[in-house]
């Protein structure tokens, strides 16, 4: 079977066929970042990364291009809070942004363009848009015209004309009464007064959210891409303008398949700061979530459905990654006692196109995953299929850890042997490979020596009044990873208290 993915355009699963053979390139909405990611980041991009390495592991060759939004209101109210720069505040969360994927083990994009960083394609592309009639500006504003574009709303599939008339009742703010439609948006926004801005055609201002997407997509990878990502959230708005924007520049089509993952919800609820049930990826890990578990327990549902977030679920997970670390850990951690030739041992992280096994066994094994990951990135398929590729390997090592190798046959080890080399590939694809157990817990790490406490406090303050906030943020991961916890109050003073 090929592969076949659901495409949101269509809303069909489709047979996947690349604009050019053999090659795939593929647009990520990435973060907007003014703050740490969260799980709704984890969920996706951990389904995308797998997307990504099951596509190598098919032997396409993959462009993957994933963006940072560094303009955009909510940093510049972060940056007023804390009384730095815009720059400051996006590099630092771009820092931790790097630091939470590569913990999770997820693949680094091949090149990450940042908004700020492409504004000349920014104001070119609007004015393409203006120069074909979909644009029309005011007193410094640009605005992309709906009515201008036949196809508004084919994503969302949302009625243009039913949504306008539902919206002319509600529309009180003065940006809003200007437009000519309630759902023109913003290309280009004029400055408003003490706020950064960049010089553009149109006067003193910034891009507006969507033409950065549509600007970077044309910049990094062209007119019409093969795949766009995102959540379910960006279709519309976001996405649904990107199409817009983009045909009505070039007149192409955008990208041939849209993929959507599900949302996170926190025990039945949608996740949300105002529920308090907002959750970083940082805040799970640092509580001993393990990376692995992470990602394990995000592929146990089908990336296009809501993913419910409960402390059970994940403990149902640990149990069930403890269980498949033990068989892929085999390898590097018995292969002497079992006579397993070490030059064979595969590099864990490796990703590889899957090969063709002759044992019948493994292949069996092998295209009922292919099978299943064919089938829509079905990951909560494909993990059966390790679980139960990993079952004797489980036995084994339960076996060597208490009772040794005695009772064992050669050949049973041989057979073993194949199975451990396919899961280790197969586990690669979905992106999950062996931990080691932590050597020491965290209470064995705790410190009681004061003054040194005192001192990184000192330092750390220090390097907040020189704006180092990068620096400041890395002395409080240190200490919050020995068991300090910082608690900062007004007037720079900080507490701290050891759990």
């Amino acid at each position: 079977m090929p592969l076949k993915l659901t495409n949101t355009l269509t809303r069909q699963k489709e047979t996947f066929i690349p604009i050019n053979e053999g090659q795939v390139s593929i647009y990520c909405c990435g973060v907007t970042v003014y703050d740490l990611c969260h799980l709704g980041h984890a969920r996706s991009y951990i389904v995308w990364d797998v997307l990504r390495r099951y596509l190598i592991c098919q032997g396409y060759k993959v462009n993957f291009v994933q963006n940072f939004t560094d303009i955009d209101d909510k940093i510049l109210n972060r940056a007023a809070r804390e009384g730095c720069s815009m720059e400051e505040i996006s590099e630092k969360n771009i820092i931790a942004f790097h630091k939470d994927m590569s913990a999770l083990g997820i693949l680094q994009a091949d090149r990450m363009p940042r908004a700020t960083k492409c504004l000349d394609s920014i104001c070119a592309l609007i004015k393409q848009i203006e120069a074909n009639g979909s644009a029309y500006s005011i007193d410094g504003d640009v605005y992309f015209a709906v009515l201008k574009h036949k196809g508004y709303g084919k994503l969302s599939q949302r009625d243009l004309e039913e949504q306008h008339l539902n919206a002319e009742g509600r529309i009180t703010n003065a940006e809003e009464i200007r437009k000519k439609h309630a759902f023109d948006f913003a290309l280009w926004k004029k400055a408003k007064d003490g706020e950064p801005s960049f010089p553009s055609p149109w006067g003193e201002g910034r891009p507006g959210w969507h033409i950065e997407c549509s600007a970077m997509v044309r910049e990094e990878l062209g007119d019409t891409i093969d795949i766009h990502l995102g959540g379910a959230d960006l279709i519309f708005p976001h996405h649904e303008n990107e199409i817009a924007q983009s045909e009505a520049a070039t007149g192409k089509k955008l990208a041939k398949y849209w993929l959507h993952n599900g949302m996170v919800n926190v025990e039945g609820q949608k996740m949300s700061k105002s529920l308090g049930n907002f959750t970083t990826i940082r805040a799970l890990l640092e509580k001993g979530v393990s990376p692995m578990t992470l990602r394990l327990f995000v592929l146990q549902a089908h990336y296009r459905k809501p993913l419910d977030f409960t402390n059970e679920a994940l403990k149902s997970a640990s149990k069930g990654w403890k269980g498949l670390n033990a068989a892929l850990s085999l390898g590097k951690i018995h292969a002497d006692e079992i006579g397993w030739p070490k030059e064979r041992l595969l590099k864990q992280d490796a990703i590889n196109p899957l090969k063709s096994y002759s044992n019948e066994t493994t292949k069996k094994v092998s295209q009922q995953f292919i099978d299943l990951m064919n089938d829509d990135i079905n990951t909560s398929g494909a993990l059966a299929v390790l679980f139960e590729l990993a079952r004797p390997l489980r036995a084994l090592a339960n076996q060597l850890e208490h009772s040794g190798i005695e009772p064992l046959q050669k050949n049973n080890l041989e057979e073993l042997y194949s199975r451990w080399q396919l899961l280790v590939e197969l586990a690669a694809v979905l992106g999950l490979k062996a931990e080691e157990k932590q050597k020491r817990s965290l209470a064995d790490k705790k410190i009681n020596n004061h003054d040194t406490i005192e001192k990184a406090i000192e330092e750390r303050k220090m390097a907040k009044s020189n704006k180092d906030f990068v620096k400041a943020d890395q002395i409080r991961d240190e200490l919050r990873s020995l068991g300090i916890q910082l608690v900062d109050k007004p007037g720079g003073v900080t507490d701290w208290f050891q759990d």
